[in-house]
C-alpha cells in the first residue's frame, strides 16, 4: 500500500481518538510509519536522502520502543503494509503534519496523565515525534536541493 494512503489512514484514526489507550496506539502508529518510509526512502530514495532517510527510519524505531504495543490491538500494524511511495514529497508533507499531530495528542494525554510510567512515556514518545519531524523536514530539504541542482 502506498505511504500516503496509509498517513492518511493513521491522521483519521488519530483524530477520531478520544481515548487514552487510542491515542498512545496511534502516536504508535506514527511513529512505525516513520520508521517505514525512512527505511524505504534509505533502501529505494534518491542517494541524496538516504543517509537523513536512515535517521528517520532509527527515529521512528526509537519511539516505537517508547510506548506500549498497543497498536497490536487494533488490527496490527499500518506501517507492515507500506509496500511504496509514490510521492515522496507529498508523503513526506503528509508524514510531517501526522507526526505534529500526534505530539499535540500525546502532550494531551501526558498533561493529564495520573500515571507517572503514562507520563514519561508520552514525553519520551513526544520527542521522539519531535525528532521524527526535524528528519522529515531535512529529507524535504534534501529533495528540494536536489531538484534545484544543488545536491549530487
Amino acid at each position: 500500500m502506498d505511504a500516503v494512503r496509509l498517513i492518511a489512514a493513521t491522521r483519521q484514526a488519530l483524530a477520531l481518538s478520544a481515548a487514552v489507550p487510542d491515542i498512545v496506539a496511534e502516536s504508535w502508529q506514527a511513529q512505525a510509519l516513520a520508521e517505514a518510509v525512512g527505511s524505504h526512502l534509505a533502501i529505494s530514495g534518491p542517494p541524496a536522502v538516504r543517509s537523513e532517510a536512515l535517521g528517520l527510519s532509527e527515529a521512528g524505531s526509537r519511539a516505537c520502543g517508547s510506548l506500549h504495543h498497543p497498536a497490536l490491538r487494533a488490527g496490527g500494524v499500518r506501517a507492515a503494509r507500506l509496500s511504496m511511495i509514490q510521492d515522496p514529497r507529498r508523503a513526506l508533507h503528509d508524514l510531517g503534519g501526522l507526526l505534529g499531530e500526534s505530539g499535540v495528542a500525546l502532550v494531551g494525554v501526558a498533561v493529564s496523565a495520573e500515571d507517572e510510567a503514562l507520563y514519561w512515556q508520552c514525553i519520551e514518545a513526544i520527542d521522539a515525534a519531535d525528532e521524527s519531524a526535524d528528519r522529515v523536514v531535512g529529507i524535504l530539504r534534501r529533495l528540494a536541493m536536489r531538484e534545484r541542482g544543488s545536491v549530487a
